[in-house]
């Protein structure tokens, strides 16, 4: 296969007689363009295309300060008022901008910085008690917010303390019933003397204020600290810089195109709560529909090859492969009844049950595809290391069969989110022109799962076409059917 790279480097075109009447453009292209001419940007057709940025911890910081110093310097408030106003706004500094000087004030009481009346203390001149924990104090030993409620610096502590262990950082508030006057930072701070404890407050002030802005994200990466920035939040994929997670910005779960966010919620959903009739009625295993023999799938390919009668046929439907046209693969299709609606309820929830069991049997096939056809890489790699060993070929030579088995693992992960989409669209011309596309996708996935598991008996040009294919079907069904 190493001697095939010779193939791709072929150079075959017309006699050097017609280079003087050639466009120098049509060699060079957009080298030789006219300097005011804007270049095309390819990338606007990719309906996955999505800019963002990776932002460390400290870089989030300064980002969130420069906009707290903005509606501070905009509508003349301190920086606590800043920070509550942004956090109830998603930190759109332009819907604040609109609001009255009156609707600030109103909304500044509603969130706990401003204080409707202040009441009088009443206390002592030597000290007073403590209506938490009923012991009298010296009269510094007593602290109070804006409502003039006050409280001896022990109970303060213990009362921050308890409530930071448990998660609450931008929410602390008075101890008094019914006072709701929040909790400036710089207050809470001054009564937090446990190292562990002002690095649990700063981290989950720090998450409160991240979750509360419209346009960033923290990474769902295990232990990872790095936030995604976006101009508009869509259902997009990020790739974490710092820990290769790929995650829906929108969502922050798993990446599900083409299904939008909240219908894969309801799909998940549905598989929890479903998952152990999925599970009795799923099997391991299937019998070889022409000689009966018993077998196991160990690879990601659906099209199956029994070994004792070399049969070819599919993992999903148990048909003949060979009736598996490139026109319209059937298997990927549910077929409805059409009377359905005609049926009493214990029809009308079986037939729902088997509808379900369709989708999921895919979703949960294509996911074990994922699983083995990850083992499959494994092979390749060391496929690849004792081939450079016995010098037949570079890495560099073999590098795209490691292309290819990234593709299909792209293409696939694609393939399966196609069937909680599925589920849910109704019946009607969109659904069936999905279905084709998502037919097409199908069959073109398992014909390049085929030959990359088989990939000693094919050309290099043979794979990398089929790897060509895949994509184009993937991005065909995606510019259609992408979540807006």
């Amino acid at each position: 296969m190493a001697e095939s790279l010779e193939e791709d480097y072929t150079y075959s075109g017309d006699d050097d007689d017609d280079d003087d009447d050639a466009d120098p453009n049509d060699y060079y292209g957009d080298e030789c363009m006219e300097e005011d001419q804007e270049p095309v940007d390819e990338r606007e057709p990719d309906p996955e295309y999505f800019e963002y940025k990776c932002l460390t911890v400290s870089e989030a910081k300064t980002f969130l300060q420069r906009q707290v110093e903005e509606l501070c310097s905009k509508l003349k408030v301190d920086k606590r008022s800043a920070l509550v106003l942004l956090m109830s706004h998603g930190w759109l500094i332009a819907e604040l901008e609109n609001r009255t000087e009156q609707d600030i004030s109103n909304l500044l009481i509603e969130k706990g910085v401003l204080a409707r009346h202040v009441p009088q203390a009443k206390r002592s001149v030597c000290g007073t008690s403590c209506s938490v924990c009923l012991q009298r104090k010296p009269r510094d030993e007593m602290k109070a917010l804006l409502c003039s409620h006050f409280f001896c610096k022990d109970c303060w502590c213990k009362q921050f303390e308890v409530l930071i262990n448990n998660g609450i950082a931008s929410d602390l508030q008075c101890m008094a019933i019914d006072c709701h006057i929040g909790a400036p930072e710089e207050f809470v701070l001054s009564f937090l003397h446990v190292e562990t404890i002002r690095k649990k407050y700063d981290k989950f002030i720090f998450r409160d204020y991240i979750k509360s802005h419209y346009n960033l994200r923290f990474c769902p990466g295990t232990d990872c600290t790095m936030v995604a920035q976006a101009d508009k939040p869509q259902s997009k994929r990020v790739d974490c810089s710092k820990c290769k997670t790929s995650f829906c910005f929108n969502c922050c779960g798993a990446y599900h195109a083409p299904t939008d966010c909240e219908t894969v919620k309801k799909w998940l959903m549905k598989c929890a709560d479903d998952s152990e009739t999925a599970n009795y009625i799923s099997a391991n295993t299937k019998d070889c529909p022409k000689c009966h023999a018993c077998i196991e799938k160990n690879g990601g390919c659906n099209h199956m090859q029994c070994s004792r009668c070399k049969h070819d046929f599919c993992w999903v439907c148990m048909g003949d492969w060979k009736f598996h046209g490139t026109e319209y693969y059937e298997c990927s299709r549910y077929k409805e009844k059409p009377d359905i609606v005609n049926e009493c309820a214990q029809v009308k929830a079986r037939e729902a049950l088997k509808k379900y069991l369709f989708y999921h049997g895919r979703w949960e096939n294509h996911a074990r595809s994922l699983e083995l056809e990850a083992v499959t890489l494994g092979n390749i790699n060391k496929r690849i290391q004792e081939k450079v060993m016995k010098n037949e070929g570079t890495w560099i030579d073999w590098q795209y069969l490691l292309d290819a088995a990234a593709l299909l693992a792209k293409c696939r992960y694609s393939l399966q989110y196609t069937y909680p989409y599925a589920y849910y669209l109704e019946s009607g011309p969109r659904k069936k022109l999905f279905e084709y596309q998502q037919a097409q996708l199908e069959a073109e996935i398992e014909n390049l799962s085929w030959k990359i598991e088989r990939a000693e008996k094919y050309q290099r040009g043979d794979l990398q076409n089929q790897m060509n294919v895949a994509e184009k079907r993937r991005q065909t069904l995606f510019k259609d059917f992408f979540p807006t």
